[in-house]
């Protein structure tokens, strides 16, 4: 079932078949009214018209999810090294199981102290609370 808070537009569209590729066209309306940006990665799910189709509220599951959960926790403390750029200039560090923290102001080869502000399934975002060693 899908969350709701996570949809961010919903229309109909087919899909066009241009120079072998299958293409399925977003509205410009919804590119101008939604919070979708060029450049970004997006889940998309197709329905089949005239096929029931439901929008509804996940609950917690009682049983444990079958994937591995985020190894840091929002309001964490951590030292860790900055070892790359992102795409926006980002320093990036990595935690267990190569998990990425995304530390915005810092440069390769940082050693810093963070404390981790926002926890996504991928990544997480941090800020610097203060450079251990530059």
């Amino acid at each position: 079932m899908i969350n709701l808070d996570q949809v961010l537009c919903l229309f109909n569209a087919g899909i066009e078949k241009i120079d072998g590729d299958h293409i399925i066209r977003i509205p410009n309306e919804e590119i101008e009214n939604q919070s979708l940006e060029k450049g970004e990665v997006y889940r998309i799910a197709l329905v089949k018209q005239g096929e029931d189709f439901e929008l509804g509220v996940q609950t917690e599951s009682t049983t444990a999810p079958n994937y591995p959960q985020p190894p840091v926790e929002v309001g964490e403390i951590r030292y860790v090294e900055i070892e790359s750029l992102g795409k926006q200039g980002d320093g990036i560090a990595r935690a267990e199981r190569g998990y990425v923290i995304i530390v915005p102001g810092s440069s390769v080869g940082e050693q810093v102290k963070i404390e981790i502000i926002d926890v996504k399934p991928n990544f997480s975002m941090a800020s610097v609370v203060e450079d251990v060693l530059e």
